[in-house]
């Protein structure tokens, strides 16, 4: 009998507890995993959804239109299962991939299945195991004809912002919910980056103690700063190990696991032409920490400054919170710049605003900021970036100098800052009328006849520059 609202194929973490917010949000539930552990331990959390034992059993089961979640690992296992339902769906029918996919592989899909009518919607899905639980930020994009059916569903189980709001709106055709969900997470890279230099800076050039930094970012998360990454930063300070009586942080081995989408983030900001070196450097820091043999073999090799801090500690560490907001502007405008370029390339219509809103409550990168970036946007759509809108520029400018001492401290004393030193070099050059470039495109042409343009005529032009040519 046709009496379920919606099925989960994929019953880990995530799919478990996205079940379980549709179960408490009033909707019936049916889940699939090829494992029988998981479907059990499904069984004995929900009160009435039910675990299906096999794919056949849970189509059948569903009201139509269909709608079937896929919560699993991204790559060919989502390839396997979507060969496994089309052809126990039927046209009308929607299927939404809610995995970290890359959106090329979404696009991919969403073409192949054009002919049989399903319809394919890849949903970024932000928010980790409690987000899943209580309320997620949801970036569904792909066939249009999809939303009015899943929206209901969708909207009800996200979080919800301040206002009300939920947490949960569509991006726009093909990738493009995959895509903004890859930006997310690469200005997550860059955000968690940022404060994880600060709190190097007060360790290594303050000599504070964990404890005593956990309070410098509980108050950090009264002011504009105020974020799920500063709350959760100053909890984690704050936990002392039961083992050994030490903070916990200090127990944790220094080496920083990635699962990818920063990486694709910063590949196909190359790829567009985009600036985005504070996401970049984010995961380069990750790669370099991998390495932490060399480093510890390095550090016996190579010198750099012994200087101690002078000076007074309370004004540096405003000046390190100052510095964190302009770096974190910087790179929510890097984020946007890489969500304009994919816009222009796909024709997708993605709306700022509505991206900014999404992302206020539910996912990893809330924070109070994006409110300044939803008005930014509301002020103007077209907005070129996020560092020319005046209210955003007057906080880059009562925040810079702070940002400059910062990094000049850092590099003075030898502490390794590069997501603050690229959020600087970013703001300077983009602020900048005249760059060296000219001196660069005369080394191609030089080496390589590649031509230049010149500042006082039209026309490309190549200059003979040895006697031998």
């Amino acid at each position: 009998m046709q009496q379920f609202d919606i099925g989960i194929v994929g019953l880990g973490v995530m799919g478990e507890n996205l079940a379980l917010n549709f179960e408490r949000n009033g909707f019936a539930v049916a889940g699939f995993d090829q494992e029988p552990s998981k479907r059990e331990s499904f069984t004995a959390r929900a009160s009435k959804a039910r675990a299906a034992r096999s794919l056949e059993e849970l189509v059948a089961g569903l009201r139509t239109p269909r709608r079937v979640l896929i919560m699993v690992p991204a790559g060919a296992a989502v390839d396997a299962v979507i060969a496994g339902l089309a052809p126990l769906l039927q046209a009308g029918d929607v299927v939404i991939d809610g995995g970290n996919t890359l959106f090329s592989d979404t696009q991919r899909r969403a073409l192949a299945l054009e002919d049989t009518g399903i319809l394919y919607v890849g949903a970024g899905v932000s928010g980790g195991e409690e987000g899943a639980l209580r309320g997620p930020a949801l970036m569904p994009g792909g066939h249009p004809q999809a939303w009015p059916v899943i929206r209901p569903l969708l909207q009800a189980i996200a979080a919800k912002a301040d206002d009300g709001e939920p947490c949960c709106d569509w991006m726009g055709p093909g990738g493009a919910g995959h895509f903004v969900k890859m930006v997310h997470n690469g200005i997550e890279y860059a955000d968690m980056q940022i404060i994880c230099e600060s709190y190097w800076l007060m360790h290594s050039l303050l000599g504070m103690k964990p404890a005593d930094m956990s309070g410098v970012f509980a108050r950090w998360n009264g002011t504009e700063l105020e974020s799920y990454l500063i709350a959760i930063t100053s909890d984690i300070l704050a936990r002392v190990d039961e083992d050994s009586g030490q903070p916990l942080v200090d127990m944790i081995l220094d080496t920083a696991e990635q699962k990818g989408t920063g990486k694709w983030a910063s590949q196909l900001a190359l790829d567009m032409g985009v600036t985005a070196p504070t996401i970049a450097d984010a995961v380069f820091a990750r790669t370099v920490s991998a390495v932490k043999d060399e480093r510890v073999a390095a550090a016996d090799i190579l010198k750099g400054p012994r200087r101690r801090f002078e000076g007074d500690r309370e004004a540096f560490i405003e000046k390190i919170r100052r510095a964190l907001l302009a770096a974190k502007i910087c790179a929510y405008a890097q984020g946007f710049q890489l969500l304009r370029a994919a816009d222009q390339e796909h024709q997708w219509g993605l709306q700022f605003g509505a991206i900014a809103s999404v992302w206020r409550a539910g996912c990893i990168i809330r924070a109070k900021l994006l409110q300044d970036i939803r008005a930014a946007f509301g002020r103007d759509a077209q907005l070129v970036n996020l560092l020319v809108d005046p209210h955003i520029a007057q906080v880059m400018a009562d925040c810079e100098q702070d940002l400059r001492e910062v990094v000049a401290a850092a590099a003075l004393h030898g502490i390794a800052v590069p997501a603050f030193m690229s959020a600087l070099a970013y703001y300077d050059a983009y602020r900048s009328p005249r760059l060296p470039a000219n001196l660069l495109q005369a080394q191609r042409d030089y080496f390589g006849a590649h031509k230049y343009r010149r500042v006082d005529r039209a026309g490309v032009f190549h200059t003979h520059w040895t006697q031998a040519e």
